[in-house]
């Protein structure tokens, strides 16, 4: 590996050290679906956040709170004794990619046959921090 290479990778990771985040793979609902709640999510500070999920009616909500609990719980384990109160967190990411893709076959009219797509997705959610020290 080249030095610049080298340089860049270890920022990289240096970078990944002060993110705080939390992953869901292969979730068996469309990707479509779940940027329609995840758009709502995007910027918005952890209480608001879990208020939106949890009187939210779509099927999406229930796993992305569960997502939204894993990174800040994430947080915690870094910042074991800061307060999550105190902390300012807000989602300063989220995003939401298209996974694998089942496909199968439903039995149509005259011998022909139908493609059936069940897609899944993956959310990556991040954290961040306002920076009460400038004030």
């Amino acid at each position: 590996m080249g030095v610049r290479k080298r340089e860049r990778a270890e920022k990289i990771k240096e970078a990944k050290k002060s993110q705080y985040f939390a992953k869901l793979n292969n979730c068996p609902t469309s990707p479509r679906k779940m940027r329609l709640v995840a758009d709502q999510l995007r910027g918005e500070k952890i209480d608001k956040a879990l208020n939106i999920l949890r009187f939210s009616p779509k099927e999406a909500s229930i796993r992305l709170e569960k997502l939204l609990l894993s990174a800040i719980a994430n947080w915690q384990a870094k910042n074991e004794e800061a307060s999550v109160e105190d902390a300012d967190l807000f989602i300063k990411e989220i995003r939401v990619d298209s996974g694998t893709m089942l496909k199968r076959l439903r039995t149509a009219p005259q011998g022909r046959a139908h493609r059936i797509r069940k897609r899944s997705n993956h959310v990556t959610l991040v954290l961040g921090a306002h920076d009460n020290t400038q004030s």
